[in-house]
């Protein structure tokens, strides 16, 4: 996207996929004065269910991407894995952000390694793996390491923890010889991530450090301020996003998750083109969220830094809470007794069908203290039949 001008409320803002992201983005740029529209192949998807207008057609369409540039004044994108070509085509007459090339790198891990290389980020010792000759070539101190595929992962798919060498041959067969990437494994302390939003000018402002707890590859717990982060991890955090983010040229806003080693340094895994699971607290504890900061960047709005209000806890809520017990029919969680405890925000993304890992929604709750938040949370935790932490 090159530099525009601003585009004021009442002019139309699109956006490819209609997942909860997407309805999350159509809701602040609601509130912000702004129509919308959402292109996604799913009549009852939870971004066009909410939108203006829905283009209910696939993302290589023709036709249905000329509607959407008809109508938006500018585009931008909920998943990364939108074809990047799609947003080269709607960027030939609108401004897009993020970039159909920035797009891009997120959705190939060998690409997006590559990058952060480049920019003097350390990120986890790793090796390509795309032929019989590079399999055979990996060194033994890559492992232990974990198989992932390059491109279609996300929340734990296409990823194998391999120890061996034999391990590892087969689980590249498994995986159908598609192009990896295997990375160390290394001794990990806990998990972060940052969220940063980029402007076409170049203007660019960072939301706190975000702790962040998964389960089985899947994010489960997000705390601010994070509890074990240093200063100078969040110095070095930030730096780095902010670097990834400007050396691609990025606009728009950019999630990077690191890891902190046990002896306390960091390392890159991994950038999400988009507003991010682990950023949803920002909706109820920051005077900006990040998908108002979603607007901003895509409508050329002046940045000006968020500010944490109230620390908080983010509790992702799988489709799973509605079979307690292995229950064979769905039985809607007991929200009532949820929203009775103090700072609790819940934010369900109008799915029609709970599924087993599906992400149904998440709950926000904020307190003036770090360890309120967390007190809650639990309490919460326990409601819902969740592990504490």
């Amino acid at each position: 996207m090159s530099k525009t001008s601003y585009i004021a409320p009442g002019a139309t803002l699109g956006v490819l996929g209609g997942g909860q992201l997407g309805r999350m983005f159509v809701h602040a740029a609601q509130r912000a004065g702004y129509f919308t529209a959402v292109l996604d192949a799913d009549a009852d998807s939870p971004a066009g269910t909410v939108s203006h207008h829905h283009v209910k057609t696939g993302y290589r369409d023709e036709a249905g991407l000329a509607e959407l540039a008809r109508m938006s004044a500018a585009v931008t994108t909920e998943f990364e894995n939108v074809p990047a070509d799609a947003l080269r085509t709607l960027a030939a007459t609108r401004p897009v952000a993020p970039s159909g090339d920035a797009v891009a790198t997120c959705q190939d891990r060998a690409v997006e390694k590559a990058h952060i290389v480049r920019c003097g980020v350390p990120c986890a010792p790793h090796a390509v793996i795309e032929t019989e000759a590079q399999l055979a070539a990996v060194t033994d101190d890559l492992l232990p390491g974990i198989l992932k595929t390059s491109r279609l992962g996300y929340d734990g798919k296409g990823q194998v923890r391999v120890n061996t060498r034999a391990e590892l041959a087969t689980a590249w067969a498994d995986l159908k010889r598609v192009p990896c990437v295997l990375e160390k494994r290394l001794p990990l302390a806990y998990e972060v991530s940052v969220i940063v939003a980029r402007g076409a000018s170049g203007d660019v402002v960072h939301f706190p450090l975000q702790q962040n707890l998964h389960r089985d590859g899947i994010l489960a717990v997000t705390t601010v301020p994070a509890p074990d982060v240093t200063p100078a991890v969040q110095q070095q955090a930030v730096a780095a996003a902010e670097k990834i983010a400007s050396t691609l040229g990025y606009v728009g806003v950019l999630c990077v998750e690191f890891f902190v080693l046990a002896d306390g340094s960091l390392v890159a895994n991994e950038m999400a083109p988009r507003p991010h699971n682990s950023g949803h607290y920002t909706m109820d504890a920051c005077d900006r969220s990040q998908f108002d900061l979603q607007v901003h960047t895509l409508t050329n709005t002046p940045l000006v830094a968020p500010r944490l209000h109230s620390s908080a806890v983010m509790l992702n809520l799988l489709g799973d809470l509605w079979f307690p017990g292995g229950a064979a029919t769905a039985v809607e969680p007991a929200w009532d007794r949820v929203l009775a405890l103090p700072g609790t925000h819940l934010h369900l993304y109008g799915k029609t069908e709970a599924r087993a890992g599906r992400k149904m929604g998440h709950l926000n709750v904020t307190a003036a203290t770090a360890a309120d938040a967390r007190d809650v949370a639990l309490r919460a935790a326990a409601v819902l039949g969740l592990p504490a932490w």
